[in-house]
């Protein structure tokens, strides 16, 4: 061989290692370097703060709604109105009774002025990605039950910015409920929701779970880490009192 065909097979070789490790690097890198997951900051009054991370993977529309919720400060200054100890607390209501929604002009400035809801991601409504089990820091959105009255799909489709947490495992709410996130700083300040003090239940076999002085949320923020989740896909939400007007007549409080 001569000597500058030589040369030019030693340069040819040389590139081409260099472009296959260019080419591995690149696919290590694609590996490796994955979109780190929203992180949640919450800061109770009082108490302290609380950090979770979401799961977009799991619940991407239920994530993108609580970013959007979040991030419009919807949730500054809303309380967690039900607290049942050891199983779990739940806020995010903007009536602080259980029964307040939120509105389309909270996720956008200048939207409609209408209450809505978003579909249920979970495995009991036909969504089968969500895999989480509820354990002690999972975060959920909480939900209307009117199975009662056979009006399941209605009670599985109608959450909007009502949370959970959960204090304690629980495993009788998988699947039947949209979790998407789980606290990963703040355990302390979660078991100290969970000893906050309840009036004493109204009447035998009802709930103790109204706080006597319902734990302030001073805001929440997301950190999402340069992605964009846009806007949430939302539904208008079922009306229960019209609903009962109309079979039964009458006023439905």
């Amino acid at each position: 061989m001569k000597k500058g065909t030589k040369i030019i097979s030693i340069i040819a070789i040389i590139i081409l290692i260099a472009l296959i490790g260019t080419l591995c690097f690149g696919y290590y890198k694609k590996l490796t370097n994955k979109t780190q997951n929203p992180i949640v900051t919450m800061e109770i009054e009082g108490l302290g703060q609380i950090k979770l991370e979401l799961y977009p993977d799991k619940a991407p529309n239920t994530v993108t709604n609580f970013i959007c919720l979040a991030n419009n400060g919807f949730y500054n200054g809303l309380t967690y109105h039900r607290i049942v100890k050891d199983f779990m607390v739940q806020g995010g209501d903007p009536e602080g009774t259980g029964s307040g929604a939120p509105k389309l002009s909270n996720l956008k400035e200048g939207d409609k002025d209408e209450t809505y809801a978003i579909k249920g991601e979970f495995v009991q409504n036909g969504y089968t990605k969500n895999d989480l089990r509820f354990e002690k820091g999972i975060i959920a959105m909480a939900r209307s039950d009117y199975s009662q009255m056979g009006l399941t799909k209605e009670g599985y489709n109608s959450a909007g910015s009502q949370f959970f947490i959960m204090t304690k495992d629980n495993a009788s709410l998988n699947g039947s409920y949209a979790a998407f996130g789980k606290v990963i700083e703040g355990w302390e300040v979660l078991d100290k929701l969970n000893e906050t003090e309840v009036k004493p239940a109204e009447s035998e076999g009802a709930e103790a779970s109204s706080p006597v002085t319902p734990p302030v949320i001073k805001s929440i923020t997301v950190e999402t880490n340069g992605v964009d989740y846009g806007d949430p896909q939302t539904m208008e939400p079922f009306d229960y009192s019209a609903y009962m007007n109309q079979m039964y007549g009458g006023s439905v409080n």
